[in-house]
């Protein structure tokens, strides 16, 4: 086994160390500095540069990078200006099953039990506004049994009629209820107003008519894609005039009672109500 000596082995090593620093890239010194928690050093770090500046090497926004870009029509871009646009209606409006409308009005009608509605639809002044529900279940798309009747799967002029004349039945018998009569306001299911004394003005109108509206529809007249309320507001004044004419009808209900009932046939009837 052959020894070395310290001395010796260390003039061997020193050129060889010498020659490597020589040939290495020249570095940046970094000053170590003592951490508290180790004892050890630490290369300090890079000082921190203001964040408003931006570095040299990144370019500035442009002057107008805050203004909008105009948004322009797809046939205005050359090469589209004859290009199709399907706008037929893929499918046309539909009932829900028959039990949700007969839900709806038994709801409207008081949250009554189905016997009860039928007693408060026909009445007792003898004008045949409702007769029996086993009259309209047919009608209505309800399946009979009895006879091997099947469910009406679509919608018919005799459905829509049926539902209509369930519609004036409500309106009519709901007038006689709640604006003749001295019902408080918190119990009434339709006309939940007091009307006004004089000719109602447009505001007033308004004001009773969403009252209506969220009843029937369930959101506020004004959110109507239509002047909705000056529409019926029309209607409720067409209404009145000639039921104030010389020579009109007789009719069981003051015309500013037929203008409210006619304003409930409206919303009744309308097809955001039935249809979907």
């Amino acid at each position: 086994m052959i020894r070395v000596q310290p001395l010796a082995l260390l003039a061997l090593v020193a050129p060889l160390a010498l020659a490597a620093c020589d040939s290495a890239p020249a570095t940046t010194a970094v000053t170590p500095r003592p951490t508290a928690d180790s004892g050890t050093s630490q290369p300090d770090a890079p000082a921190p540069t203001d964040s408003a500046t931006p570095p040299a090497d990144v370019p500035a926004p442009p002057a107008d990078a805050s203004q909008n870009v105009p948004s322009v029509p797809v046939t205005s871009i050359p090469g589209h200006e004859s290009l199709p646009q399907d706008t037929t209606h893929k499918e046309g409006p539909r009932l829900m099953p028959a039990e949700t409308y007969i839900r709806s009005y038994l709801a409207l009608f008081g949250g009554l039990a189905p016997l009860d509605v039928q007693t408060r639809a026909r009445g007792a002044d003898g004008s045949a506004l409702f007769d029996a529900w086993n009259d309209y279940l047919a009608a209505l798309g309800l399946p009979d049994y009895r006879v091997d009747q099947p469910r009406g799967n679509q919608t018919n002029a005799l459905m829509m009629a049926t539902f209509e004349r369930l519609s004036v039945a409500l309106c009519d018998r709901a007038v006689e209820r709640d604006l003749r009569g001295t019902l408080p306001v918190a119990q009434r299911v339709i006309f939940a107003f007091d009307p006004t004394a004089a000719a109602p003005t447009a505001a007033e109108f308004a004001a009773r008519f969403d009252v209506l509206h969220r009843t029937f529809l369930g959101y506020p007249a004004a959110l109507a894609e239509t002047p909705r309320a000056a529409r019926f507001f029309e209607l409720y004044n067409g209404t009145v005039a000639r039921h104030r004419a010389t020579g009109a009808a007789a009719s069981r209900f003051t015309p500013e009672q037929a203008g409210w009932a006619t304003v409930c046939y409206g919303l009744a009837r309308h097809p955001e109500f039935h249809a979907y």
